[in-house]
């Protein structure tokens, strides 16, 4: 993997030689994504940093330097959760060390995760993603046709945003009844697609043109069917065009779309994320029977134990329903 370029004029430390071998080494024995890879390099590079303040060193640092980091994370009011994954990512890139020969101990090996609950995902109701869905077809024009293919693509599939952004146009002219994606790990796997999906998805195929940058744009065709003067280059390999610099649609802006969807829906924007249509396609799918082993091949989770999470989502529905409407629930007059 190549080392990050400083932008020009801004000051900083140069490239760490043991974070590029790690993360290097990420990439070619684990497959991992570039998104993956930068979420490493930040938060190795902010316990480079302070580390630097204590004129310490990344690759000689000791388990009195990882215990002050998570002590000062956490007097910044850094959330558990955040903080249990940096201290992951140095736990990895010390034990890469050690493999290596760069050093004899694991500095992490005795160091504790800061203590943290699970929270239950945030999700929505069936009557708020039908209101949005709702508003996504309600659009006229390109613009409203891809919206709701990315909505109705969202809620039909159970997707990881980037999952969605980086779909290239093959897994979508294969077998429309199926969705060809290739998600962590460089896994790939087959998710099925609802009718309403599928009409979404062959409606937008039909104004798909008109998001291809313009060196990409099929050639015009004059009146006597020749070409016209400007020929179009090599079309876009993506189901999702645009003129963002990686040649489709960005993580960024579907949840841009998607806050604005909701506000036309009379929805709180704050409730609407990607993440939390992945949430509720998963949780729903649970509510009308879905079995857990077929619901963690659809989300592509590695573990099942990441899947059920959602069962306890279903959980705290139920115990809500028997407290609100059985009536030995309700409290007994004397």
């Amino acid at each position: 993997m190549p080392a990050r370029a400083q932008p020009p004029g801004t000051p900083g430390p140069p490239p760490s030689p043991e974070i590029e071998g790690f993360l290097e080494m990420l990439a070619a024995e684990r497959g991992a994504a570039a998104n993956t890879l930068e979420a490493y390099r930040r938060d190795l590079e902010a316990f480079a940093a302070f580390l630097g303040k204590r004129k310490a060193r990344l690759e000689t640092a000791g388990a009195e330097d990882i215990r002050a980091f998570l002590s000062r994370l956490a007097r910044a009011g850094m959330a558990p959760r955040t903080a249990a994954r940096r201290l992951s990512a140095l736990r990895q890139f010390y034990r890469f060390l050690v493999t290596e020969g760069r050093r004899g101990d694991d500095p992490s090996s005795g160091i504790d995760s800061p203590r943290q609950g699970r929270p239950l995902p945030r999700i929505l109701s069936e009557a708020e993603v039908g209101a949005l869905l709702a508003a996504a077809q309600a659009g006229q024009g390109p613009e409203a046709l891809r919206c709701a293919a990315l909505v109705e693509l969202l809620y039909a599939t159970g997707l990881r945003v980037s999952e969605l952004a980086g779909l290239r146009l093959a897994a979508a002219q294969r077998d429309q009844r199926l969705l060809i994606v290739r998600g962590k790990g460089d896994k790939e796997r087959m998710v099925p697609l609802s009718p309403a999906a599928r009409a979404s998805l062959s409606a937008y195929l039909a104004v798909r043109g008109h998001f291809l940058p313009r060196a990409a744009r099929p050639a015009k065709r004059a009146k006597s069917g020749a070409a016209a003067p400007v020929a179009a280059k090599a079309a876009s390999p993506w189901l999702f065009p645009s003129r963002a610099a990686a040649g489709h649609i960005t993580r960024h802006r579907i949840a841009q779309l998607l806050k604005e969807l909701a506000l036309q829906a009379g929805i709180d924007a704050a409730k609407v994320s990607p993440h939390v249509l992945r949430h509720a396609f998963a949780s729903h799918l649970l509510d009308h029977g879905a079995d857990l082993r077929s619901l963690q091949k659809m989300l592509g989770h590695a573990d099942i134990s990441t899947t059920q999470i959602y069962t306890h989502v279903l959980s705290e529905r139920l115990k809500s329903l028997v407290q609100d409407h059985h009536p030995l629930a309700r409290p007994r007059r004397g």
